[in-house]
């Protein structure tokens, strides 16, 4: 609960003097202990429209539910909110992960696979299929296609948990860790099935469609191309490994099993040692600071230093770059990559190995369903021309409740109809802000090399705000030399809502074919404008000065050309290219309400089990009226 939500008595609004309380205590001023400080009010809560038609419906994908978008990212966050929402309807849910939990069995191994209950979370009974045969995520299984293509026997074991929680209709938010033949089973087993496809999976086991994590792979040439994008691993030796592992944190607990995980670690390369007449194997005390910040300037002090617009702002210390900080390499797309993709489709249609063979399995899959639900149309095109039909295809905008918080936010706003900044007038710098990953798709990479391609000018009326989960420290260590940027670490849904109050514009730097990046929306939401990579989906949500001279809400710059992103840049810090206000950001974008999100995949629901019976009457009518 939060502070606010606790307070004992609160006053009216235009009740002068009175003092808000919290625990039946005043709240005091932090600067002016005695001064009372003015807390805002906290709005009464709007109740949740209830449905008078529950169903029972069960979601399947391969991250656990309650862990939101610390796994599985915004695809698990974007299931996870739609299973509360419908809970709050009234309708009963159950989900289903599969892939990532195993047990040991009788011969020390992963056991054989088994449904289980695991938790309950939001009103939502949480069950996993664990000892998977198919190893989630995706990278993991690779190596293993024939299993992924089909196995019936999990299959099988799906459809009879399906009908032991009930469920009237089945929703795929991802198939990682299943194998493909699990749609068509449901089906055939008279239960719908909706899949809302978060990425490629169904037609690459990259799910990217990047291949080597570095080109966005336009023709997989029947499936040649597939063999070695990504490293082959032992999905048995990880199956059993996760097994010990799992098995031991279960029984003993999290910290006693690192230990002994520990110790069998030790265990090769001690016996290594004692092989070549090591008897000791000594530790050696790491330097716990080994970077040193190194100043060309350390005698210089700075009582005597002025600006030198030729030396400009820029801190020379040399930091040294290890193997880990060294910048991944990334190809350049072209202006066109969206519309190659969706130009091959007889390209797209040729199986020569086990991967064009599993492709078929995903397209075969995807055909089977009563409806594929994708978040952008692109992504929906790329499955069409991949050879899913047309008309088992509906575009599905996303909705989630931190969206609607950060539109709130911006709303209310007092700048809400002022544009953030003007080159004329400015007295401070023009702030962008970049929210994702270190993985290579999400291209951190592309902004790094751009900045440094910004003319002086440009770059010293700029201010960068990095965020990005996983190793940050080398791009930390390689942008610092310009105190125009700051790299953080990861973040929150808490941090996103103050976020906005942090940076101007917005930048998408992707080098894959994005699908409807929670990040682009969060940015439109919080009334951002935003500079983007063109592949993907994005496409379908920003307008360009070129495209909407008097409604953008954007600019494109081509997939992994950080030349052309520079310049995209100095286009709005020279003023060429003026910020909308957050307020012209929402009239010129279309956005979906979280409740409205709900209310439209509910209705899908409501009208695939009402065909299923139109369906099925059919022939019994008939017969009927033949007798």
């Amino acid at each position: 609960m939060s502070p606010l939500s606790s307070l004992e008595s609160r006053a009216p609004a235009d009740a002068p003097g009175a003092e808000p309380k919290l625990n039946g205590s005043p709240v005091l001023s932090p600067t002016r202990p005695d001064v009372p400080a003015t807390l805002p009010i906290e709005p009464p809560a709007t109740p949740w429209p209830r449905t008078d038609r529950p169903l029972t419906i069960a979601i399947i994908g391969w991250a656990r539910l309650s862990s939101q978008e610390r796994e599985g990212s915004g695809y698990n966050l974007n299931k996870s909110e739609l299973a509360r929402g419908l809970v709050l309807s009234g309708h009963k849910v159950a989900y289903l992960a599969a892939g990532m939990t195993n047990r040991l069995g009788p011969t020390l191994s992963a056991g054989a696979p088994a449904i289980v209950l695991r938790e309950q979370w939001g009103g939502i009974d949480c069950y996993e299929l664990r000892n998977s045969p198919n190893a989630a995520p995706a990278a993991f299984n690779f190596t293993n296609m024939a299993t992924e293509i089909a196995e019936p026997a999990s299959s099988a074991m799906v459809v009879g948990w399906l009908r032991s929680v009930g469920a009237v209709v089945a929703h795929v938010h991802s198939q990682e860790g299943y194998a493909l033949d699990l749609i068509p089973t449901i089906e055939a087993a008279g239960i719908p099935v909706v899949v809302t496809p978060h990425n490629y999976w169904f037609l690459c086991p990259q799910v990217d469609l990047l291949h080597h994590e570095h080109t966005v792979c336009t023709d997989y040439d029947g499936g040649r191309k597939c063999q070695g994008c990504l490293p082959g691993k032992s999905v048995a030796k990880l199956r059993t490994t996760r097994a010990w592992g799992q098995s031991l944190e279960y029984l003993l607990g999290l910290y006693p099993a690192d230990v002994i995980r520990k110790l069998a670690y030790g265990v090769k390369p001690t016996i290594r040692a004692l092989a070549k007449g090591q008897f000791a194997r000594r530790w050696t005390e790491p330097k716990l600071k080994p970077d040193a910040l190194n100043d060309p300037e350390l005698a210089l002090g700075f009582d005597s230093v002025q600006r030198d617009p030729l030396r400009g702002t820029a801190i020379y210390h040399h930091p040294p770059i290890y193997a880990e900080d060294r910048p991944r390499d990334y190809a350049r797309a072209e202006w066109s990559t969206n519309e190659q993709l969706l130009d091959g489709r007889d390209r797209h249609r040729v199986s020569l190995t086990i991967y064009g063979k599993r492709r078929d399995a995903g397209v075969a899959a995807l055909s089977a369903a009563s409806l594929v639900t994708p978040p952008s149309d692109y992504l929906r095109k790329v499955h069409v021309a991949m050879g899913v039909p047309e008309n088992k295809t509906r575009w599905v905008r996303l909705g989630q409740p931190h969206f609607d918080q950060i539109n709130r936010r911006a709303r209310r706003s007092p700048f809400y109809d002022a544009r953030p900044w003007d080159p004329k007038s400015a007295t401070r710098p023009l702030r962008f802000g970049f929210f994702g990953t270190t993985r290579p798709n999400k291209g951190l990479e592309v902004l790094t090399r751009a900045i440094p391609l910004l003319a002086q000018s440009v770059r010293e009326r700029c201010q960068f705000i990095i965020r990005a989960q996983g190793y940050e420290f080398g791009f930390r260590k390689r942008l610092s030399v310009f105190p125009e940027v700051s790299v953080h670490g990861g973040y929150d849904l808490y941090e996103l809502i103050s976020a906005a109050g942090t940076y101007d514009v917005g930048i998408l730097s992707h080098i894959w074919l994005e699908n409807s990046p929670l990040v682009l929306l969060e940015n439109f939401h919080a009334g951002k404008m935003v500079i983007c990579s063109r592949l993907g989906g994005p496409v379908d949500w920003i307008r360009t000065p070129e495209d909407a001279p008097d409604a953008y809400n954007g600019l494109f710059f081509t997939g992994g050309d950080e030349h052309m992103l520079a310049q995209q840049i100095t286009r709005v810090v020279t003023g060429e290219v003026p910020i909308p206000s957050q307020r012209e950001i929402h009239d010129r974008t279309t956005l979906v309400s979280y409740p409205a999100h709900v209310r439209e995949v509910e209705s899908i629901y409501h009208e695939l089990i009402r065909a299923r019976r139109n369906q099925v009457a059919g022939p019994a009518a008939t017969r009927s009226h033949a007798h």
